[in-house]
């Protein structure tokens, strides 16, 4: 949002609307030709060091950046403020020795973490002795992203994404003198499938229009790969085939066209394959409501990481013309995916947009088009989900002449860690054909942060893998985020989970009960992986299940909100089964007095008992226990350890 309203101001050039007044400080940056005074920029009074402006702004919000723009002789800036709804100041920028710099005008971008406060107003603050010369502010802006405000005529750098190096062909591994196109690769980055086009070795020959290929990384510290393979049938056949997209866990492909029992395709919709101890399985139709595509020629998907959001570039009549990009969203039932919605004009233009890739986070949108303008005749642009709306997006932001040029430029694709980005170009080919080529990015605009959660679902008596289904929500909220399937091969699973919340996430599969597990990635700032095995315990008397993601004050009985998810499942399977009786178990660590802590365990364990009821779960079913540190199963010399004393247990004593 940029400035609405002056609310104090140091000294002026002149007054109202006039040349120089500071009302030119309001709106977008307007103050052209950039680097020399302009009638549109507020004009302080000269040899001041605390010359300041203060601005309104139409709405608060939960700033994580401002952007000053300073259209001639920039440098004087020495501090900005923000003004919190309630008149408090916060300050976010110093600069104790402002003097003049080497550009002849500035959008000075400062990004921070977001506060707890919503931010209403701006105070800037000048020393315009330390800058020879008519000192200018075109434009005071602030926003919740921490994206550049400012259009590049603006900027005084290069627009676009920084890349540290440029486009690098990942060589004949991967890419040979036939077309090689849509790479997808893996969240955790192992692995990329791809497309090659009319090569004597797609399964149809050279006549076949297009295979899936894959080739596995096979050196991360140099980026290098794995000759690569076609991944045969049954997704590859004698017609054209496409991977759209794969699950964060690698067991799941979205491919283009209906595979129809007699091995012919259908254009009208798409497949889905697993993965099975043997190989790929028979594709199956992917059912969404009121799917049809004008263009059945150009057509494109995206399987989202949590795997319940499904991305679509199509031709339809609600669309904005020719292909847009559409979403649609799985339904209850976890089979069958709601009517396609329209991600609205901000991204669909009359002319057409494809190539959807929505990045692990859930909210960075990369795609190509042909109707927001560039260099080329398709660029790649960059756009961040506002809300849950999926039609508010920040403008999008073409990524610049590092990855767009006057040829074709598309089918952009990030891994989960945001290093490194995989595109298609025509330039520099093998044999002048379009390769794939990867390109590593620096932070500035690279999707948000994510931490990947690897580990194997394991029977908790045998430790032998387990075939099941991961379920992780949100614990604060209860909303279930994601769903994803382990490996037939060894049940291994991988899961995506966002910064700034607390996850729980569980394993599930036919009689046998989950032992939750969680993680607080709230505050993590930086890209990680955590290994983490889930148990699953056999449904048989005598059996004890952890309940991981219940909840306490410290050192109270009193359950926190972020443990219902966890309570609301347990009242499930005991309405599941009316017949199963359980005995709830409370565990302390040895820290404190041993008969305080056996009574905090037996309050504990009641208060869970107390929630159960109070859902309908008769309480003759129930019985408690607190055993205090009695029963530690991990040692108490640290406290990482020591934690895991403290826990509450169900035992199941009747079935």
């Amino acid at each position: 949002m940029w400035a609405a309203k002056i609310v104090a101001v140091s000294s002026q050039k002149t007054e109202g609307k006039e040349p120089f007044s500071p009302e030119k400080v309001l709106g977008e940056p307007n103050a052209t030709p950039l680097g020399q005074a302009s009638n549109e920029a507020w004009i302080p009074k000269k040899e001041s060091n605390n010359e300041f402006i203060e601005v309104r702004f139409g709405k608060s919000l939960v700033a994580k950046q401002v952007t000053v723009v300073e259209n001639f002789n920039p440098g004087s800036v020495s501090k900005i403020e923000l003004v919190d709804t309630r008149g408090a100041k916060h300050q976010v920028y110093t600069n104790d020795s402002p003097g003049p710099v080497p550009e002849q005008f500035r959008s000075l971008q400062v990004t921070f973490s977001p506060g707890t406060y919503r931010t209403i107003g701006v105070v800037v603050t000048m020393n315009t002795k330390a800058v020879n010369g008519v000192n200018q502010i075109d434009a005071i802006g602030i926003a919740d992203v921490a994206e550049s405000m400012v259009k590049k005529e603006f900027k005084n750098e290069q627009p676009g994404v920084t890349f540290d190096s440029a486009m690098v062909n990942l060589g004949p591994n991967v890419n040979s003198k036939y077309v090689d196109t849509h790479p997808v690769i893996s969240p955790d980055g192992r692995t990329l499938f791809f497309a090659r086009q009319e090569s004597p070795q797609n399964v149809g020959g050279a006549k076949d229009v297009q295979d899936v290929w894959y080739s596995n990384l096979s050196n991360p510290q140099k980026k290098t790969w794995n000759q690569a393979k076609n991944i045969g049938s049954p997704i590859n056949t004698t017609g054209p085939n496409g991977l759209a997209s794969v699950s964060s866990d690698g067991n799941t492909a979205v491919l283009i066209n209906v595979y129809n029992p007699d091995g012919s395709l259908d254009p009208k919709g798409l497949s889905l394959a697993r993965r099975t101890k043997t190989g790929w399985s028979q594709p199956i139709k992917i059912e969404i409501e009121d799917f049809y595509n004008n263009d059945e020629e150009n057509v494109d998907y995206y399987l989202a990481t949590s795997g319940k959001v499904l991305l679509m570039a199509v031709d339809r009549r609600d669309g904005q013309g020719e292909q847009d990009i559409f979403v649609s969203f799985m339904k209850a039932d976890g089979k069958t995916w709601s009517k396609p919605k329209n991600l609205g004009a901000n991204i669909n233009t009359k002319k057409p947009e494809f190539a959807p890739f929505l990045a692990a986070d859930g909210k960075t949108l990369y795609f190509a088009s042909e109707g927001h303008g560039g260099y080329g005749k398709s660029d790649v642009f960059y756009a961040k989900r506002l809300d849950d709306s999926w039609t508010n997006w920040t403008k999008p932001r073409n990524l610049g002449a590092s990855v767009n040029s006057p040829d074709f430029d598309a089918y952009y694709t990030v891994s989960a860690a945001g290093e490194d980005a995989y595109l298609v170009s025509a330039r520099n080919g093998i044999g002048g054909s379009k390769d794939i080529f990867r390109i590593s990015l620096t932070p500035t605009f690279r999707p948000e942060v994510v931490t990947l959660v690897r580990g194997k679902v394991l029977d908790a008596a045998s430790k032998k893998p387990v075939a099941a289904t991961i379920r992780y929500e949100n614990l604060l909220t209860g909303e279930e985020i994601g769903v994803a399937e382990t490996s037939p091969i060894d049940g291994s699973y991988t899961i995506v989970l966002p910064s700034g919340a607390h996850y729980g996430y569980r394993a599930e599969a036919k009689d046998y009960l989950a032992e939750s597990d969680n993680l607080d990635v709230t505050d993590r700032q930086k890209y990680s992986e955590v290994n983490q095995d889930l148990f699953l315990v056999p449904f048989a008397v005598g059996q004890s299940i952890k309940l991981n993601n219940i909840f306490f004050a410290q050192s109270k009985y009193y359950l926190r909100e972020n443990s219902y998810p966890e309570l609301l499942r347990l009242v499930r399977i005991l309405k599941d089964y009316p017949q199963v009786e359980i005995k709830l178990e409370g565990h302390t660590d040895n820290q404190g007095d041993p008969q305080l802590n056996v009574k905090l365990s037996q309050d504990r364990v009641n208060e869970v008992k107390k929630y159960l009821v109070s859902k309908g779960i008769s309480g003759n079913r129930i019985t408690t226990e607190g055993f205090g540190g009695g029963k530690p199963i991990a040692s108490n010399d640290q406290e990482e350890t020591r934690k895991l004393n403290r826990r509450v247990e169900f035992r199941i004593t009747k079935k």
